[in-house]
């Protein structure tokens, strides 16, 4: 008999339920980004809605007109100075202010639609209710490029197409968290989270890339095109997500069963725990190791979490999720987390442009930097917080030296392209690490917090909560921004660091709980002694 070839030998190596549960982690890596992808267009477009093109004169801005009508694309009117290729109504003075709006009209909307996505998501199946919000994202992602081709100028136009786009991408966050949380337990939790979320930067990095790629010559493809892929990722949501590993009868724990295909090692389990002696456990309770997969655990130390069946708990209510020991502290945290995260999705491209003097385009691709620095960032933290086992530890210490490398940044920054792609790199990494960690694993933990009592449906809920409380602060950032920003950059970053700050004043009493329990296994072991 001939050997085996080494690929076919890796791919018999994994059972059936890694391999599926890898594309779960894959497909969900991919919805999520398409979406952040759709969000990242607005800051690179921002230099392009307002430019003072000091380097045209009047013949060539003829010219180039000319040459836009004999193309068949649309020019922008330019304004009483022929110096001026601003887009209306972004060629005033308030330019900024107006450029504020959009991010706050997107931001507010998408802060109140999250309280209510994750209730109405517990209520209906996550892959119909992702769909249908990916494909009206796609819609209004595009509707606004369109403003180019049909030469809208109206502003009340592209407020309402950002806070309908808000509003429908709400139900991405607590629908993938919920489904990836499904898939694996919490062996690992922090390492494994820490790596998917990386799909936030790589989102903000391709949405960089499509929208820098079009934005000097054709700003409306900048919003079409990306507006595409979200719609396109939408079907194949429709077409691929399984909801949950009992739909095609695999396990939930992360530790593969072998037998898990004929049910043998399954019906084996089944036989040693009984909720009572006439009821055994279905599939989806059969955690049983720990997450080394080598030491039972004692029964009285299990925590069941019944199947989501007609005979299942009811949903959690809204008050009752607030009621689980650490939510509001980590709630609070990220939304002033957020807000620094967000200020920088939004405005950084336009920063570099002024500091840097940098055309939309170079802007745009150094930006992401910042979101290659925060990929690293959370696969740090969510490692740093496996091996301490202290979530709230992890994340005051990233927030303790953000702070001051903040204002490292704002002062070198200045002075030159090598100090901005340091200093981009090093923010990006400590920015985004306890944002990163408290929209993932933390989510994940506390919406199957002990205090429950195997209630399945708080997961959707709890991280409803916790990322619309962080997009409070995601809405605030970029106004206070275009507030701040007319009176100089420096007011910018100096609310940055003071919303630094706040998030780590108010993991205080988290924090000296997880130190004074040195011996607890789990963060929400030590939360749970609250309740």
């Amino acid at each position: 008999m001939a050997p085996l070839p080494a690929g076919i030998r890796f791919i018999i190596s994994f059972s059936r339920d890694q391999w599926y549960r890898a594309f779960i982690f894959i497909l969900t890596f991919l919805l999520y980004a398409s979406f952040h992808l759709s969000r990242k267009p607005i800051s690179i477009v921002k230099g392009e809605l307002h430019r003072y093109c000091t380097a045209l004169h009047g013949e060539e801005v003829e010219f180039k007109s000319q040459s836009q009508k004999a193309s068949g694309t649309p020019s922008h009117r330019p304004a009483d100075n022929e110096t001026d290729c601003s887009w209306a109504p972004f060629d005033q003075d308030n330019y900024q202010q107006l450029l504020g709006a959009l991010d706050y009209s997107f931001l507010c909307a998408y802060a109140i639609g999250m309280y209510l996505s994750g209730i109405i998501g517990e209520r209906l199946p996550i892959r119909y209710y992702l769909t249908f919000g990916m494909l009206a994202s796609g819609a209004f992602t595009a509707l606004f490029g369109l403003g180019y081709f049909y030469n809208i100028h109206s502003f009340g136009f592209y407020v309402v197409t950002q806070i309908i786009n808000g509003l429908v991408q709400t139900t991405g966050w607590p629908s993938v968290v919920t489904c990836l949380s499904n898939w694996f337990g919490k062996g690992r939790r922090g390492l494994i989270m820490g790596v998917w979320n990386s799909h936030t930067s790589v989102g903000n990095i391709l949405g960089s890339l499509i929208a820098g790629y079009w934005v000097s010559t054709c700003w409306g493809l900048s919003f079409i095109v990306p507006g595409a892929i979200v719609a396109a990722m939408g079907i194949v949501c429709f077409l691929f997500l399984i909801e949950h590993p009992k739909d095609i009868a695999c396990s939930s724990s992360l530790v593969a069963l072998k037998g898990c295909e004929n049910g043998t090692q399954r019906v084996r389990l089944q036989k040693q725990i009984f909720m009572d002696k006439n009821k055994p456990l279905d599939p989806e309770m059969q955690c049983l190791l720990l997450s080394d997969g080598k030491h039972p655990v004692h029964q009285n130390h299990i925590v069941v979490l019944p199947a989501d069946s007609g005979g299942g708990m009811a949903a959690i209510s809204f008050t009752g999720a607030l009621k689980i020991p650490g939510v509001i502290e980590f709630s609070l945290c990220l939304l002033f987390a957020k807000l620094v995260s967000y200020t920088f999705l939004f405005w950084l491209p336009l920063y570099i442009t002024n500091v840097d003097h940098l055309d939309a385009r170079q802007a745009g691709e150094l930006s992401t930097l910042f979101d290659v620095g925060g990929i690293f960032g959370g696969i740090l933290a969510g490692v740093i917080s496996d091996r301490l086992e202290k979530r709230a530890s992890t994340c005051g210490l990233m927030l303790l030296l953000a702070a001051p490398t903040l204002y490292i940044f704002s002062t070198i920054s200045k002075m030159g392209l090598e100090a901005t792609i340091a200093m981009l790199l090093l923010s990006g990494a400590l920015v985004s690490g306890p944002y990163a960690l408290i929209t993932t694993a933390v989510s994940a933990d506390l919406g199957t917090h002990k205090s429950l009592k195997g209630n399945s449906h708080a997961l959707a809920t709890v991280t409803a909560i916790i990322d619309g409380t962080g997009s409070v602060g995601a809405a605030l950032g970029p106004l206070l921004a275009g507030l701040l920003s007319p009176s100089g950059w420096n007011n910018v970053f100096y609310m940055l660091m003071f919303a630094d700050a706040c998030a780590l004043l108010f993991l205080i009493r988290l924090i000296h709980k997880e130190l004074s329990c040195p011996g607890s296994a789990t963060g929400d072991q030590v939360l749970s002694k609250e309740h």
